[in-house]
């Protein structure tokens, strides 16, 4: 993953930087699947299905359940069978040496109310079938934690894995931002100017294998039980958290077409690409503008 973080005051940055070492390490021993020692793992694993939790799994999961609730169930932390079957097993760089063949059928997800997550016991109990997967939310998350600690003494911007946080002024007033369909950057990427809040981007064509003779990738829907497939291959939403602008950035490659309408209606801003390069702006999406490399 990509990671960027700076402060308005330089003075800053060394506390920032604890913070953000603080809250990945904590959300990595709580929320990694691919690491069999960390929380979510051993509940994925359990036989009895339910588990005392931590306060940050607690909290990480809190989440994934707001974003569920507040996207229709798209946003669904309950997609780990469909994506095993995918063969999404291990860390993505060893998935693209191996083969895979094509799953025997979809897994269409329990949903957020397989989970019973207890406030007063801190205990989770999964329904039988229900594993879970938070890699669509706590490292929006995590940037969110990261940057709220850092904003009690100045302004700052956490970026993780394409994932921004924002709180108060840059050096110069509002942070500029930049916007990317995809990983590999040529310095001509249109920028937005940002003074808080979340922005996030979601896609279908970063993140992508081959299981038997078809390109598929790792945004699941839970109607389905397999990977999107609508019109849009890339979706930036700003929000008010990095977290909500990330649910809503995934849930916009479910929607389709109605995308646009659920994300004004909730009041944020959106930059949808379609498949063929068409660009479509929602709500109030800042002005772009375009910079010529150094």
């Amino acid at each position: 993953m990509s990671g960027t973080l700076a402060t308005e005051d330089p003075v800053v940055l060394e506390f920032a930087e604890s913070r953000l070492r603080h809250w990945l390490d904590a959300i990595d021993s709580a929320c990694n699947r691919f690491r069999g020692d960390s929380e979510i793992s051993q509940l994925n694993n359990s036989s009895t299905r339910s588990a005392s939790v931590s306060p940050v799994f607690e909290l990480a999961l809190a989440s994934a359940i707001r974003a569920s609730d507040a996207t229709e169930g798209l946003c669904d932390p309950t997609v780990l069978p469909a994506l095993l079957a995918l063969g999404y097993r291990d860390d993505y760089a060893q998935l693209l040496n191996q083969d895979h063949p094509a799953p025997i059928c979809s897994f269409p997800t329990p949903g957020v109310g397989a989970i019973t997550l207890d406030p007063m016991t801190h205990t989770v109990t999964l329904a039988p079938g229900c594993q879970l997967d938070l890699g669509a939310s706590a490292k929006a998350l995590a940037a969110d934690l990261i940057a709220d600690d850092v904003a009690t003494k100045c302004g700052v911007v956490v970026e993780i894995g394409g994932d921004v946080a924002v709180r108060g002024q840059s050096p110069d007033g509002q942070w500029v931002i930049g916007i990317s369909d995809r990983l590999t950057l040529t310095g001509r990427e249109p920028r937005i100017y940002v003074q808080g809040g979340g922005i996030a981007t979601s896609s279908c064509t970063t993140r992508v294998w081959q299981v038997g003779h078809q390109t598929v990738n790792h945004i699941i829907d839970p109607r389905s039980g397999t990977f999107a497939q609508g019109p849009y291959a890339t979706a930036t939403v700003a929000a008010d958290s990095c977290a909500t602008a990330n649910a809503f950035a995934t849930a916009a490659l479910l929607w389709g077409e109605p995308a646009g309408y659920h994300i004004a209606q909730a009041g944020w801003s959106a930059r949808l690409v379609r498949h063929d390069g068409t660009i479509e702006f929602v709500g109030g999406w800042p002005t772009e503008e375009g910079v010529a490399p150094c």
